[in-house]
């Protein structure tokens, strides 16, 4: 059968639409592609949030924090890259981290994990811990006894705040235990491109005061994918940003804060 003539605009104009909505869905999703590619460029290159699953590092920061990571402060390396693809070492626009920064790394025993702590020594520095106290080139970290406190994550235990201070950083750190382990060590020289890193809560911590198998062990710099800026935001352990229900569930006081 043929088609008549009052037949043809009928279908023309069904083409018409038809075109169009393929047209308008394409739109989409080079929009779309074109968003999820400039996330993707500046998470790789340039700023990367990350969330604080443990308790090593209070009381700066504490579980359920939102962070941003600057990936430029040091150059990049393939830590700095998701899922740390098969590249040469080493790092591109490389710059030496500064003592006291905040860091987090690709876990030299595990890649796939990332890690914070702090930058304690670097490299070609000596390194050992003497009841408690962090000697660096046989001189001990300036620190003021801060009293006593509750640790953040375990309200029932008690511990003692110290403000450590190096160089442009002062920030305070927790001891829970006298005579813990890791209070007492022998000495760390850190060779050339590796750092000595440790967590502000001193005895809740694996760090470079354990050997790789266990801790961290030293920290290679082409690990490191880049330094703490701030805290974001904070929701309590169990929320978080990916579950609508609980956005209203957060640590309050701890917004835009800065990382010492």
């Amino acid at each position: 059968m043929t088609d008549t003539l009052a037949d043809r605009p009928a279908v023309t104009s069904r083409s018409r639409r038809s075109r169009g909505a393929v047209s308008e869905t394409l739109d989409i999703l080079r929009t779309v592609g074109a968003g999820l590619a400039a996330a993707v460029a500046i998470q790789t290159v340039l700023f990367q949030p990350f969330t604080i699953p443990s308790s090593s590092m209070e009381p700066g920061l504490v579980i359920g924090d939102y962070l941003v990571v600057s990936k430029f402060a040091y150059g990049w390396s393939r830590a700095s890259l998701p899922l740390n693809p098969p590249l040469p070492g080493g790092r591109l626009f490389g710059k030496t981290a500064e003592r006291g920064d905040v860091v987090v790394f690709r876990l030299p025993r595990d890649p796939q994990a990332t890690w914070i702590k702090r930058i304690i020594g670097l490299p070609g520095d000596r390194v050992q811990m003497r009841g408690g106290v962090v000697y660096v080139n046989d001189a001990a970290l300036a620190r003021q006894p801060l009293g006593l406190t509750v640790d953040h994550d375990q309200p029932e235990l008690a511990v003692r705040r110290y403000r450590e201070t190096q160089g442009a950083h002062s920030y305070v750190t927790y001891d829970a235990f006298q005579g813990g382990e890791g209070d007492d060590t022998g000495v760390f020289v850190v060779p050339e491109g590796q750092y000595f890193v440790m967590g502000d809560n001193r005895d809740n911590s694996l760090d470079s005061r354990w050997p790789a198998e266990t801790g961290v062990g030293l920290l290679p710099a082409e690990n490191i994918v880049g330094r703490a800026e701030i805290v974001v935001a904070s929701w309590n352990p169990g929320a978080g940003l990916f579950k609508p229900w609980t956005w209203f569930d957060v640590q309050p006081g701890r917004f835009f804060l800065p990382i010492d």
